[in-house]
């Protein structure tokens, strides 16, 4: 299994493929603008597949590039709580750069919190976690000792909450709840900026404390 990190624009927003080079087979973590033209020769040198997206949720810098999935036929998985941000997305244009256009996407299969996934051979849970957005979402690895958390939870941060349908007060309980109870040495990889573990943020994030 092979993790491949695309920092992608227009505000470096990360994307996360993951490569199963034994299984023919890769999965992409958030479909920002250009991932799917970023992907296609990673995907050639290592004869892969792409066999999923797995939206963390539905803000436009994550879902720009889910139509041009949707037209290669390979299917989006996504809350449905966020399911009309990736649909119709000009209910965002308000928070766009100016000059930036989306195109709706469509999410193919709705997930749910708790839910155990087969991703690439590997069991996933996921866990619904409010507050950024009403429908973000983290895939937890267990075997692997890694999560996928969007904008929930950043290396000394957290993610915004001045969105329509955003709290901090439900952040806050999504991430000491959902984030925090995971294993102290996951890895935490977020939709932007650099990896981080989960001790670390208990231990050192300013902005929520594990009790």
């Amino acid at each position: 299994m092979e993790l491949r990190v695309l920092s992608l624009p227009p505000i470096g927003t990360n994307a996360y493929l993951l490569l199963a080079p034994e299984l023919g087979k890769a999965v992409l973590f958030d479909a920002p603008h250009t991932a799917e033209e970023r992907i296609k020769p990673l995907l050639e040198q290592n004869h892969c597949m792409l066999a999923g997206v797995y939206l963390t949720h539905g803000h436009w810098d994550h879902m720009m590039d889910v139509v041009r999935f949707n037209e290669a036929g390979v299917p989006v998985f996504g809350h449905e709580a966020d399911r009309a941000l990736v649909e119709d997305p000009e209910m965002q244009a308000d928070y766009l750069i100016p000059g930036l256009g989306l195109e709706p996407g469509r999410i193919d299969h709705a997930v749910v919190d708790g839910q155990e996934l087969e991703i690439l051979g590997e069991k996933v849970e996921v866990r619904h976690v409010p507050g950024h957005s009403q429908g973000s979402v983290l895939y937890w690895f267990p075997d692997l000792g890694a999560a996928f958390s969007g904008d929930v939870l950043f290396a000394g941060g957290v993610g915004r909450t001045d969105f329509p349908g955003c709290s901090f007060e439900q952040l806050e309980t999504s991430i000491l709840e959902k984030v925090f109870t995971l294993p102290d040495d996951t890895i935490i990889y977020p939709g932007h900026g650099n990896r981080t573990s989960v001790l670390r943020e208990k231990q050192t994030n300013p902005y929520v404390h594990a009790s």
